[in-house]
């Protein structure tokens, strides 16, 4: 039987760089199953996050709308829920809908899942092993390893449901806590990518004397910044010390790197097992599949990991996407998308009309580029915002800016302007124009080169363009708009009042 509606099954990772899937021509690892995806399927090949941190990302994709309207601008917020999601606009229109994973959203009786048949989430980050999981009827430790359990309970959800209820479309929401720090392979996995097999990017080494004073502050070096939990021993006594920095930053990427790219293989297998459910139960070509992460990351490439920053190992997400039905096999889609335009997609491709079921989304759906088809007015840039000024643990600098397929534009204002958990401390201003034709890898700063000045004032005012599109304010100075969390940014881009929370 052939579905009027395809069934959804939307698969998120967390922090898994596009250059560790085979796919996109990983030189690290081989994702054979996730690769079938891309094979049978679209892979997107410029689709960039708006801000690149999990709680964020995870409330852009779900709502389709940007930090500052959603509410969720760092780790530390919970995401306005009287903001309209995909899984209740599904819900909405007869899907019958399921969530199993992480969610990091908030754990206020308010930030729970809505829109959802089912539902068993983590409570903050999670755990790789005997997770404990919420769920509509409570709390329960789940023994076993958290990236086969979560797939175990997602399968047997789409088995239930498929015999409880056959002539309705289904949306499985499967999100997965790895690649997450600490980064916890099963040891089914151990032998894979043994130590000192790893290539080395090319920038583990850099020193950063180009960039931003900002950026040379931020903590996340791979030679000095990651723990004995992380690394899964005590670095030895003969690699501390600034004068070997170089070899512990290699000594360290080799440990970084086999068990990150470990948990990544557990993902692979279980996007093998949800092909293969499919198959069995007989909606295969029915379902829309896809499977991306909430952002990009870094492995080891300019000496760092984790993400935050503007830098395209940070800002792309990887996706692919296969709908037999409507996508050609091995397809690649090239046009620059963003985060934001999943819900829209989605909701199209479930034949909703994105504006009526999401009042409030930003995104536009990129479903006929997915089907093969020219559109000549799609956009040529991305606007991004990182709010989580230097924050804690990483101490990242708040920015925002402007990418273009050939020039990217950053703009280190280094003002928390109150968001969830920034600093108070303010930043000198600083800038960044890299030419991503000349410099892929972004190693040279022109922002103070005379010879780029038109170029610059050219972005600064392009960017000014889609600040404005987006309703969201510049930075002025100490006394810039500062967007009133939750209620109020909802309100504000609405015009309508919100409904109390949890209505």
């Amino acid at each position: 039987m052939t579905a009027m509606r395809p069934h959804i099954v939307f698969v998120l990772a967390d922090d898994h760089a596009a250059q560790a899937i085979s796919a996109y021509g990983s030189c690290v690892n081989s994702t054979p199953h996730l690769d079938r995806v891309a094979a049978e399927g679209a892979r997107l090949d410029s689709l960039y996050c708006t801000n690149s941190i999990c709680t964020p990302s995870r409330a852009s994709i779900l709502t389709g709308t940007f930090s500052h309207v959603n509410g969720a601008a760092t780790i530390y917020t919970e995401f306005d829920h009287r903001v309209p999601t995909v899984p209740e606009a599904l819900q909405q229109a007869g899907y019958r809908t399921g969530l199993f994973g992480k969610w990091h959203l908030g754990e206020s009786e308010a930030a729970l899942p809505r829109g959802l048949d089912d539902w068993r989430i983590y409570p903050g980050q999670g755990t790789y092993w005997d997770a404990e999981m919420t769920g509509p009827d409570g709390s329960a430790v789940v023994p076993g390893y958290a990236t086969d359990t979560v797939t175990d309970l997602a399968l047997d959800w789409l088995e239930d449901q498929r015999s409880e209820h056959p002539e309705q479309p289904l949306c499985l929401l499967l999100h997965h806590k790895a690649p997450h720090r600490p980064w916890v392979p099963h040891p089914r996995h151990a032998d894979l990518y043994p130590l000192g097999s790893i290539p080395e990017p090319d920038t583990l080494l850099e020193d950063h004397s180009t960039r931003s004073r900002a950026i040379q502050g931020v903590r996340m070096s791979i030679a000095d910044d990651l723990t004995t939990d992380d690394l899964k021993e005590e670095l030895p006594p003969q690699l501390r010390g600034p004068e070997r920095r170089d070899e512990r930053a290699r000594w360290n990427y080799q440990r970084y790197m086999r068990d990150y790219l470990q948990t990544v293989q557990a993902i692979d297998d279980s996007m093998g097992r949800v092909l293969e459910h499919l198959e069995t139960l007989g909606i295969a070509e029915d379902t829309i599949v896809v499977y991306t992460s909430d952002q990009g990351f870094f492995l080891g490439d300019h000496g760092w990991f984790d993400k935050r920053l503007m830098y395209d190992q940070s800002l792309q997400m990887p996706m692919m996407v296969r709908w037999p039905q409507q996508i050609p096999a091995g397809s690649q889609v090239s046009e620059m998308l963003t985060n934001v335009d999943i819900a829209a997609t989605l909701l199209e491709a479930a034949g909703l009309d994105p504006d009526q079921a999401l009042p409030d989304q930003q995104g536009r759906s990129f479903l006929p580029l997915l089907r093969g088809e020219q559109v000549e007015d799609w956009p040529q840039a991305v606007y991004y915002r990182y709010w989580e000024h230097d924050d804690p643990e990483h101490h990242a600098p708040a920015h925002y800016g402007i990418r273009t397929p050939r020039w990217k534009y950053i703009d280190y204002y280094g003002d928390g302007l109150g968001a969830p958990g920034a600093s108070a401390r303010i930043f000198e201003r600083e800038y960044e124009l890299y030419d991503l034709q000349a410099d892929p890898a972004e190693l040279h700063n022109l922002a103070g080169d005379p010879a780029h000045a038109t170029v610059l004032e050219e972005l600064r005012a392009q960017l000014a363009e889609l600040q404005a599109q987006v309703g969201d304010a510049p930075y002025t100075g100490p006394d810039s708009p500062r967007p009133a969390w939750n209620l109020d940014a909802f309100q504000q881009h609405s015009g309508r009042q919100a409904e109390p929370a949890g209505g």
